[in-house]
């Protein structure tokens, strides 16, 4: 059984679930198939990663700069759940740190093999607060139409990815409202809603990363010796106790429904100048020195004197180097 056909969200111009013509389904509602190594269309994904996971592992590995525990907690994590055929809860995974790190490439990537057209697939589904929930007067109306946009595409199908941006920047209280959907309970009217996976984005706990990174380089430590259990709590913690977040007094955080929260560390300057590489690389351009040197000399680092990590990660790289080229 495939899951049944429906509509992306467009800004939620029409919260009914509605017929798509010529899509495409990963999603089985009672099981999932082994899927194929989706066409990139990234020029920079390698050829020669093959498989959905080693494809997935491979990518990571050679496209996403600086982020070893992204690495290890997401394909294990992923890899896991879609092995699992009657899986407990869905898969919610919460990914943190600074603008730049590679928060919003991990989970496009991830999406692109899950499904052939990428985060334009029909089953997978974009919030962004500030264009999807804009009034803080609105709140009430926000969570009737989200509840029953999630409960009408996960009975449409189950395989659905949900992917919530700007956590920081969402309403307190809206979240929760889907919480019913993150839990164990749902099999309703012979779908299995424990087979979808969300995931939240923020810049949240960010800060609080930036600094155990910061004091590990002071201590003269390197910071891929940064475990999860080092990060975990105070991310969870800064995020749940700041009023100005989506996740404040989250009953979604208090019930431990997230079951990956996933650090995303600031890069230094030689990560900056792998991005560059890339960059160059994905246009086509020839890699040159002095245009890696030059777009990297240029991006704002911190502490200001030390000039340690980028403050704005890899997210200006490629205009820069279009500039610089």
């Amino acid at each position: 059984m495939q899951c049944g056909h429906q509509t992306r969200n467009e800004g939620f111009s029409n919260w009914e679930s509605r017929p798509l013509r010529g899509s495409q389904a990963l999603c089985g509602a009672d099981s999932l198939s082994p899927p194929k190594l989706l066409p990139s269309l990234n020029p920079t994904y390698s050829k020669s990663c093959f498989g959905f996971i080693p494809g997935l592992e491979c990518d990571l590995a050679l496209n996403l700069v600086g982020q070893h525990l992204v690495r290890q907690l997401v394909v294990k994590g992923v890899r896991e759940f879609l092995q699992n055929h009657d899986p407990v809860k869905p898969l919610v995974m919460s990914f943190h740190g600074w603008t730049g790190t590679g928060k919003t490439y991990v989970s496009s990537m991830l999406v692109r093999y899950l499904f052939q057209d990428g985060v334009r697939s029909p089953y997978v589904h974009q919030f962004s607060p500030i264009v999807h929930f804009p009034h803080a007067e609105q709140i009430e109306q926000y969570k009737e139409n989200l509840k029953s946009w999630i409960q009408g595409n996960l009975t449409n199908c189950g395989r659905s990815v949900f992917l919530f941006d700007e956590m920081d920047k969402m309403h307190p209280g809206l979240i929760d409202v889907i919480i019913p959907f993150l839990g164990p309970s749902w099999v309703v009217y012979g779908t299995n809603y424990r087979k979808a996976i969300f995931i939240f984005i923020s810049n949240g706990g960010g800060e609080q990363i930036n600094r155990m990174v910061l004091d590990l380089w002071y201590a003269r430590k390197d910071r891929e010796e940064i475990s999860l259990q080092d990060l975990e709590s105070a991310v969870s913690e800064a995020v749940f106790e700041n009023p100005n977040n989506g996740f404040w007094k989250s009953g979604i955080i208090e019930e431990h429904l997230i079951d990956l929260l996933v650090p995303f560390l600031p890069l230094k300057q030689h990560h900056v100048k792998q991005c560059v590489v890339n960059e160059l690389t994905q246009q086509g351009l020839t890699v040159h020195q002095d245009i890696i040197q030059a777009v990297a000399d240029s991006i704002p680092y911190f502490p200001e004197e030390e000039r340690v990590f980028s403050s704005t990660g890899c997210k200006t790289v490629a205009s820069r180097v279009t500039f610089f080229s």
